[in-house]
């Protein structure tokens, strides 16, 4: 019946196909069969599955485990067991430059990887070196050394409508490079609480276990992504899937390349979401883009003009949707980078030229600092009162960071009796703290404590 079924839904995409005649950039090549013409995308994947690569890596990680009561009390310790235990893990990568060796993947394939292994399509194995990775993006660059590689080209990202058809390309459950097709079911998705920073291709082309860090092409075989993430119980595939853009990843790897790192630049503004409830309150016909909330004294926005109460709606001519979308595309941009905003200021339409500046805020990847804080974007900054500590600028719906209590605009001042005033001084007290973790919190004009258990 499988079998049967699936001969069915060949034949009707088959007749579906032959039928639409299909826009100038998304027509399927055609593969000859004696007299018979039939639609193939064998053609382009023969070029493009040579660029993309199998990952395997091995490492030790710390393993935490608390101590029972009574097991503390024999060894005359408390808090937690701590012990390295060895793991091993299967991922994929992309070939942006065959001359130089370089491929992209995410940066949780090889997070904590002491062995880095890279496997072509034609079975040939390298060891490979880290270049650069960036862990709030996702990103990572390796460097292997090989001849006669296969490297994909480029897109560009931010011309991608949703309806284009996507081809997903990676080594899901270790099972070898696989293929699958769907089409861009949405653009620009953030707030999953997924990354620090979150501009996602949303498409339903099958993504699994193992497909992170593959190529996410279009129908000239051009990478228009990198694969990184799924919704789905288990770890199965439900048809949301999400890549990394090209163009982000390109803006990262570029960085990698000089610096061996990401430095990011700084705009200097906090805001939100622009929805109806903002729109009506501002005045404004439009409904989509990012709303600015602060403009903070002496940053580059405060220098190029910009006001409390702007709504950003461009970005370098680029359509912008929200003020996650902003955060995303300015964080994988460096320091010294000029970029033009469109902006609407009391519904009229202007373009301001800001030059970005070095990060004075540092961001930390909160479920970093602590899993109990995943989904919490946190950043140094200032109470109400102006003290420093750091700012609680977003919480993700259903995340761990949301179920402790924590709320967006919150500024954590203290750990336990302890005042912190930075993320590397909150990083510091949690990797000394065990047991029941008390955070200080200030929430407008009122202090609060929040539980880690």
């Amino acid at each position: 019946m499988k079998s049967q079924l699936s001969l069915v839904t060949v034949s009707i995409l088959t007749a579906f196909l032959l039928a639409q005649p299909a826009p100038a950039q998304a027509k399927l090549p055609f593969f000859g069969a004696g007299d018979q013409e039939m639609p193939s995308l064998a053609p382009m994947l023969e070029n493009v599955t040579p660029a993309v690569v199998n990952i395997s890596v091995a490492g030790s990680r710390e393993v935490r485990q608390r101590l029972p009561g009574g097991l503390e009390q024999f060894l005359g310790r408390r808090g937690e067991l701590r012990q390295e235990q060895p793991f091993r893990g299967l991922g994929s990568g992309v070939i942006i430059d065959a001359k130089k060796g370089y491929v992209v993947t995410n940066h949780h394939v090889i997070n904590e990887a002491s062995e880095i292994q890279v496997t072509l399509k034609d079975g040939r194995s390298y060891k490979a070196k880290r270049i650069g990775e960036d862990p709030e993006s996702d990103i990572a660059l390796l460097q292997i050394e090989a001849e006669d590689l296969t490297q994909v080209e480029l897109a560009d990202s931010d011309v991608l409508r949703v309806g284009d058809f996507t081809i997903a390309i990676g080594n899901p459950f270790g099972l070898g490079q696989t293929v699958t097709s769907g089409i861009v079911s949405a653009l620009g998705r953030g707030g999953l609480g997924i990354e620090g920073y979150e501009d996602f291709i949303q498409t339903d082309a099958a993504i699994n276990s193992g497909n992170s860090g593959g190529a996410l092409v279009n129908l000239k075989g051009q990478l228009i992504g990198i694969n990184t993430a799924i919704i789905g119980p288990n770890g199965g595939n439900i048809g949301i899937g999400f890549a990394i853009p090209a163009n982000m990843m390109k803006n990262l790897v570029a960085q990698f390349v000089e610096f061996g790192e990401v430095r990011r630049g700084a705009l200097g503004v906090r805001g939100g979401d622009l929805n109806a409830e903002i729109a009506k309150a501002m005045k404004t016909k439009t409904s989509k883009g990012g709303w600015v909330q602060e403009v903070i004294p002496g940053s580059a926005a405060d220098k190029a003009g910009l006001k409390s109460g702007d709504i950003i709606t461009h970005l370098n001519g680029k359509k912008i949707e929200s003020f996650t979308e902003v955060r995303a595309k300015i964080a994988t941009l460096g320091v010294g980078k000029e970029i033009a905003l469109g902006i609407l200021r009391d519904d009229k339409a202007l373009t301001v030229k800001v030059t970005l500046e070095a990060a004075e805020a540092a961001t930390a990847e909160a479920k970093v600092l602590h899993p109990m804080l995943e989904g919490a974007s946190l950043t140094d900054g200032k109470t109400p009162d102006g003290e420093n500590g750091i700012v609680v600028d977003e919480v993700a719906a259903r995340s761990p960071a949301a179920a402790l209590g924590l709320e967006k605009g919150d500024v954590i001042i203290g750990v336990s009796r302890s005042r912190v005033t930075s993320t590397k001084e909150l990083r510091e007290l949690l990797s000394k703290s065990s047991g029941i973790i008390a955070l200080q919190v200030q929430r407008g004009n009122r202090i609060l404590y929040v539980l880690i258990r």
